[in-house]
């Protein structure tokens, strides 16, 4: 990176159609951050970066369960030019990067644009993978679900859709020992505008991971509530250990579904097939989880989004069970 100056690229860490992303340095502390490098070359990557920018860049008051965005850096051909610090805010950066991003330059696919996104570190990888290289643990379930749902709430609250939320982009950190998840990846986020209700706002564009996506995604009306509907399938598979085999990266994954014969078909998917299918919650064991966890997962993964939590009713109830 050739901002070398102020960071040092130490290893890659993860990569996916979307981006890279590095472990680097801060020479001046040497302290570790995340570097997230989206090539804007196309405007598809153009708009998937700059969602990601508007969404981490809206959010005024930062959240211990959300991703945090340190810096945001343009690289145009050799040229480093920082374009937002969570401290510094103003509309001359968002018109910059408007600018610089939708303009001539990034549509020439000769051209080296990029945009650098410098976020805190989280040590403990995914959540996907922090989860499967450990025993199942109730606490542990329990203080990740309190978590995401504080989360959740809180985008919501700022008027901010996730719709990718699945345990490949949640992350883990840690604090005095104790694991802290950290909701990433925005590319596919949207922020609403004006205030309200997020509810109240709706979609049209199908997107998201297809394990994930609730039934409404599917036909492609739907509202903030599907992301409820995947922490539910995320809720799920996390207590029971559910999961599939990838079949793009071969991994394997946290998520619930339905068998028909060898086939593996998405929640969201089969119920919009099938609305009045009952779930069978739990799936595994009837002694793994209480009825009243029962009944939220029931209460998340309604087919009727009307019938679905929101994020701020969700926050609450997570608190009640006795689990």
């Amino acid at each position: 990176m050739a901002a070398e100056a102020k960071y040092s690229i130490v290893r890659e860490v993860g990569r996916g159609s979307y981006g890279v992303v590095y472990e680097a340095i801060v020479n001046q502390t040497r302290s570790k951050v995340a570097v997230k490098r989206m090539h804007c070359n196309v405007p598809e990557n153009v708009e998937l970066a700059l969602q990601e920018f508007w969404a981490l860049q809206s959010i005024q008051r930062q959240h211990e369960n959300v991703i945090q965005l340190e810096e945001c850096i343009l690289q145009n051909g050799q040229v480093f030019q920082p374009i937002s610090h969570r401290y510094r805010k103003s509309d001359s950066h968002l018109l910059l990067i408007e600018t610089c991003l939708k303009g001539r330059r990034c549509m020439d696919p000769k051209s080296a644009c990029f945009l650098w996104f410098v976020m805190e570190f989280c040590d403990g990888g995914n959540m996907n993978e922090y989860l499967l290289s450990r025993s199942p643990d109730a606490q542990l379930n329990n203080s990740f679900m309190r978590q995401l749902s504080s989360a959740v709430a809180f985008l919501h609250g700022n008027q901010i859709v996730h719709r990718d939320l699945k345990s490949d982009n949640i992350l883990i950190s840690h604090r005095h020992g104790s694991p802290i998840v950290k909701v990433a990846d925005f590319g596919l986020s949207k922020v609403c505008q004006g205030k309200g209700n997020v509810n109240q706002h709706r979609f049209s564009s199908a997107c998201g991971s297809n394990f994930y996506m609730a039934p409404e995604v599917w036909e492609g009306h739907y509202t903030a509530k599907a992301d409820i509907f995947a922490l539910g399938i995320i809720f799920w598979a996390m207590v029971e250990r559910i999961t599939f085999r990838d079949r793009d990266t071969e991994k394997e994954l946290l998520g619930t579904y339905i068998c028909q014969g060898k086939e593996l078909i998405p929640l969201g998917e089969a119920l919009l097939e099938n609305p009045n299918m009952k779930l069978k919650i739990p799936l595994k064991n009837k002694n793994s989880m209480p009825n009243d966890l029962c009944k939220l997962l029931h209460d998340m993964l309604a087919f009727n989004p009307k019938e679905r939590l929101d994020a701020f009713q969700l926050e609450v109830r997570i608190r009640q069970i006795s689990y």
